[in-house]
């Protein structure tokens, strides 16, 4: 039998091991976050409208300027918080850099210290500590210490290019749905597309991310479904009492 697809000793199959992990999940994230973002933001933006009114220009205008106001906004928030989150880990990672090059002695007996406080008796954490360090003493005190590595800082571009792509992606079915049918189907074709859709990216997302897919698929689609009904029923009301 061929071993080329089994995980090394030690490792369990299917699980994520090896580095860029926090990469990747960054990524899923902030892909996951943009797709129903999409869905559901312009969803409700059509559907309120098309209570309100007919009119397809007047619905399919506000699909478009929701589609594009909110992947700028998804771009624009994930580069933000993304681009803090890496100057955060820089400076980290150039002070525990620093600190090995000021007192190294106390940087190997802060990593014993470390390792006791992990369980592992004092002969075998200063061991650990002493081989770890002469193999690679920054990350070392990176990944005991701050839990995080210099191969996995986060990009926030990679994030915020995710994160428009998959609103746009995710917008451009309301849209249709909305726009395409005639008058009576527009509603309920719409309410269909978007909580089948919801369905599927929330327990795809759950699905890559190793999380039980039901609890996740019912909580975006009950969510989405309580955007729908809620801005329909403004804009119906917004529209039978002549205020719009």
């Amino acid at each position: 039998m061929s071993t080329e697809d089994e995980p090394p000793a030690g490792q369990h199959p299917r699980e994520p091991h090896g580095a860029g992990i926090s990469g990747r999940l960054n990524w899923l994230r902030a892909g996951v976050l943009g797709a129903n973002d999409g869905i559901v933001s312009v969803a409700a933006v059509v559907v309120g409208v098309a209570g309100a009114t007919s009119a397809v220009e007047a619905i399919f205008t506000a699909g478009i300027a929701a589609l594009v106001g909110g992947a700028i906004s998804m771009a624009l928030g994930e580069y933000v918080s993304v681009s803090s989150q890496r100057d955060s880990q820089r400076a980290l990672i150039a002070k525990e850099r620093q600190e090995l090059v000021d007192s190294p002695e106390a940087e190997l007996e802060e990593l014993v210290g470390l390792y006791e406080a992990k369980g592992l008796s004092p002969v075998t954490a200063r061991l650990v500590a002493v081989e770890r360090t002469e193999h690679d003493a920054l990350a070392a005190h990176l990944e005991v210490e701050l839990q995080i590595s210099e191969d996995e800082i986060v990009s926030p571009w990679n994030a915020a290019i995710a994160s428009a792509i998959a609103f746009i992606l995710g917008a451009i079915l309301p849209l249709v749905a909305i726009v395409l049918p005639s008058e009576p189907a527009r509603i309920p074709v719409t309410f269909a597309a978007v909580l089948v859709t919801l369905a599927v990216t929330g327990s795809v997302g759950a699905k890559i991310g190793g999380s039980p897919m039901l609890r996740p698929t019912v909580r975006i689609l009950v969510g989405g479904a309580l955007a729908l009904i809620v801005t329909f029923a403004i804009g119906w009301l917004l529209g039978t009492t002549g205020i719009v």
